[in-house]
């Protein structure tokens, strides 16, 4: 098979032809060939359908297959040259590497690589820099924030104390459904909190943590910033960096950052550094997964080249032209447009009828992969939804840029136009849907 180099919007890979690679499925089929046909099945389905869940991406083939390494064998419980088990002297080096990419990524002192994920990345930050039941602001989750920001079911909700700050919810407000920082202000003064939370999974507008932190230091809060959305972005710089104004980072490394599964938490401060460290273990975890901080270096790496600049630019470039063309295919766009990777899209202007969970049902039946979201003060519940959150990280990585944007929107007004005309309707036109989308699939494969 012949290999041609990837485009300058999908650093560090190369395409291959569109049959999906699954490195190491013949050892698995050999052992388990229920479990390799539906990883196989899996790879197929990624190849052939357009990723808009805003936060999922492609990893390349070096960070898929240092996921699939010896590291995962080992207990390598402490940090590097304090570990608590011997035979550590590789994953000592894995891991530093991995540390000192994430600093020069982020422009900061100290970098924690271990936690297992966003929300575990955010509770140790949690348990570093508050007592149970001390009071921190954030925004609602239902305007765009995090469970992990003061849901009540959630460790956040049920052990800390959450005040919450909203949007602009007045349609005459010239910044309508964008975060209102007077009110950010008024919330802090009234309960001042111990720590002030920025950074959202649904929110397309740039943060101001310059003003976060000036409304933080009136109280002497710790202001945090959650950019496990906009990392990436922060890294190219397609987004402003929430350093030297946020005194601790929490990001999660597969969204924007292209990497594994994973949480990373970053801060200029030596002492709450060592307070975090001591948080994530023995506070919050155990062993630390050394194949997967070994995959976020390799990450890391990638994000560290050139062309990562390239390839967040041409994210954002894309989000823009994707909320474009559906703006014109009548449907409404919360914020009214987007300055990163994600776009709320209501779906109430194209018709009083159309639910999220139908939108993202309908999607995916035509091979067009979303999620149902709330949008700001929406009257339907969760699990209904007025709205789907789409974002363009893994069309970018597949090479789509602008031009194809328009015939994504086009592809995803069909497959709602054909819904909502009914199910024979629907599944008259979905089978076309779904090989055009192939089609695209074809000409822009995964990284191989």
């Amino acid at each position: 098979m012949t290999q041609t180099a990837v485009s300058d919007a999908s650093p560090g890979v190369s395409r291959g032809p569109s049959t999906p690679s699954v490195p190491g499925i013949s050892a698995i089929r050999a052992t388990d060939p229920a479990i390799a046909d539906l990883i196989a099945k899996e790879a197929e389905r990624q190849e052939t359908t357009l990723e808009l869940i805003a936060s999922e991406n492609h990893t390349s083939p070096a960070v898929m297959a240092a996921m699939g390494t010896c590291l995962t064998n080992k207990y390598a419980e402490g940090y590097p040259g304090a570990r608590y088990y011997g035979g550590c002297e590789f994953h000592d080096q894995v891991e530093t590497f991995a540390i000192e990419r994430a600093k020069q990524m982020f422009g900061c002192k100290f970098a924690n690589v271990q936690p297992h994920s966003g929300a575990q990345a955010n509770a140790a930050v949690f348990m570093a820099c508050m007592e149970p039941g001390s009071t921190f602001a954030s925004l609602v989750l239902k305007d765009g924030g995090h469970l992990s920001h003061g849901m009540k079911i959630n460790f956040s909700g049920r052990y800390y104390n959450p005040v919450h700050y909203p949007l602009h919810y007045d349609v005459s407000h010239k910044d309508f459904e964008r975060i209102d920082y007077d009110a950010v202000e008024k919330v802090v003064l009234e309960h001042k909190p111990k720590m002030l939370l920025c950074g959202y999974s649904a929110y397309p507008r740039t943060i101001d943590f310059a003003r976060f932190r000036a409304i933080a230091d009136k109280v002497g809060a710790i202001l945090m910033s959650d950019v496990a959305h906009i990392a990436g972005l922060i890294v190219g710089g397609a987004h402003p960096s929430p350093f030297p104004h946020s005194h601790v980072v929490t990001t999660t490394t597969h969204k924007t950052l292209r990497g594994p599964r994973g949480g990373l938490i970053l801060t200029n401060d030596e002492d709450l550094a060592k307070k975090i460290d001591k948080a994530v273990f023995p506070g919050m975890q155990g062993g630390p997964l050394m194949h997967v901080i070994a995959a976020k270096a390799v990450a890391f790496g990638e994000c560290l080249r050139p062309e990562w600049k390239t390839y967040s630019a041409q994210v954002v470039k894309n989000a823009k032209a994707l909320a474009d063309a559906l703006t014109k295919l009548n449907y409404r766009i919360t914020t009214g447009g987007t300055d990163n990777h994600l776009m709320l899209v209501d779906l109430r202007k194209r018709s009083e009828a159309l639910t999220g969970a139908d939108a993202s049902k309908w999607l995916e039946a035509c091979g067009i992969i979303s999620n149902m979201n709330g949008i700001p003060s929406d009257p339907r519940p969760p699990k209904v939804t007025s709205g789907v959150r789409l974002g363009t990280p893994a069309l970018t990585t597949r090479g789509l840029k602008e031009t194809e944007m328009s015939a994504v929107a086009s592809l995803i007004d069909r497959a709602l136009s054909a819904g909502l005309a009914g199910e024979a309707e629907f599944a008259k036109a979905s089978a076309q849907i779904r090989e055009d989308v192939r089609r695209l699939c074809d000409r822009f494969p995964l990284p191989h």
